[in-house]
């Protein structure tokens, strides 16, 4: 069975803000208040939570890089107690999967955000049953880019990973559909941007729109 798989932050949804508010209460935990911004360094929120921790310490000048393990655990309770105040889906993105399945396309979701909080976060908005699976970042030993998280959400959600195509943001997506062998859509409405485009993917969508006809180009 031919299957999509989405990937999830920056794919399917724009989950920026509520990322860089749970780093921000680490920061502001320590005194450094808000260190991040939106209009900064969405692009490092979908990276998760050690780089946007990374990213604020060097910011600040914080040298002591074993802050990082210790405040982890506290960004993920923050993401976890306020994981859907600021998250959207992307436009058209729930009409393409739809429209995916009446097409007869399984579909479901790769992610390397920890399974428990994909979970909550795709049940907080609404949209958990429309996927035949969901794979996370701990869900199998490995994570993207390896290619077997890729392909266990293919057969979890009923598919065939020879007849399937990643829908994603990030040179890992590009990646992880490479080391699988089958093709990559690439999102230029992430925080990426046009930017992906130089990843040269198997196609390139700028709306949700344009989705099932490039899969159909793919897979048939």
């Amino acid at each position: 069975m031919r299957t999509v798989i989405f990937d999830l932050d920056g794919t399917l949804a724009d989950t920026s803000r509520d990322l860089l508010n749970a780093a921000n209460a680490c920061f502001r935990d320590l005194g450094m208040g808000d260190v991040l911004t939106v209009e900064r360094d969405a692009g490092v929120a979908l990276r998760g939570g050690r780089a946007m921790l990374t990213t604020g310490f060097d910011r600040v000048g914080w040298t002591d890089k074993t802050e990082i393990d210790r405040q982890y655990p506290r960004l993920l309770a923050a993401y976890s107690d306020d994981i859907a105040t600021h998250t959207v889906l992307y436009d058209g993105a729930m009409e393409a999967v739809e429209a995916l399945v009446l097409a007869g396309y399984k579909v479901g979701i790769c992610t390397n955000k920890p399974e428990g909080l994909a979970e909550r976060l795709m049940t907080a908005l609404g949209v958990r049953d429309a996927f035949g699976s969901l794979i996370g970042a701990d869900t199998l030993t490995v994570r993207k880019p390896d290619p077997e998280p890729l392909r266990e959400a293919v057969r979890r959600a009923g598919g065939d990973p020879a007849q399937s195509v990643l829908v994603g943001d990030t040179e890992t997506d590009f990646k992880t559909s490479r080391a699988a062998g089958v093709p990559s859509i690439l999102v230029t409405f992430g925080p990426g941007g046009p930017a992906v485009r130089n990843l040269d993917p198997d196609a390139l969508i700028g709306h949700y729109s344009e989705l099932l006809p490039a899969v159909q180009r793919l897979i048939g």
